[in-house]
């Protein structure tokens, strides 16, 4: 639940209009799931900045939070595909790390 912070679960119940704080370890276990689960399948990258990944996480959530999470790759699959694409590393990275 590292990956978690006070502010992206902020952000979380404003989207679902949650505003007591009761269930709010069991919102912070959903996003930090579904972070594992979309930087498994795109790679890493930060939930601190507004991303697609980021987007993706908290879509991820929502579904989980409203045990629908059996739809949410086929609904997303697009998304998922172009964030995975685009978050693959440089090219130029890769050879450098390779040399050393």
């Amino acid at each position: 639940m590292s990956n978690v912070t006070e502010e992206l679960l902020q952000e979380f119940k404003d989207r679902l209009h949650i505003s007591h704080k009761s269930e709010d370890s069991h919102l912070k276990r959903l996003l930090s799931f579904s972070y594992a689960d979309i930087s498994d399948k795109c790679g890493s990258f930060s939930l601190e900045t507004a991303n697609p990944g980021k987007e993706l996480v908290l879509e991820r959530s929502r579904y989980a939070y409203n045990d629908a999470l059996e739809y949410f790759n086929d609904n997303f699959l697009s998304q998922i595909n172009s964030f995975a694409l685009s978050n693959l590393p440089d090219e130029e990275a890769v050879d450098e790390t390779e040399q050393v």
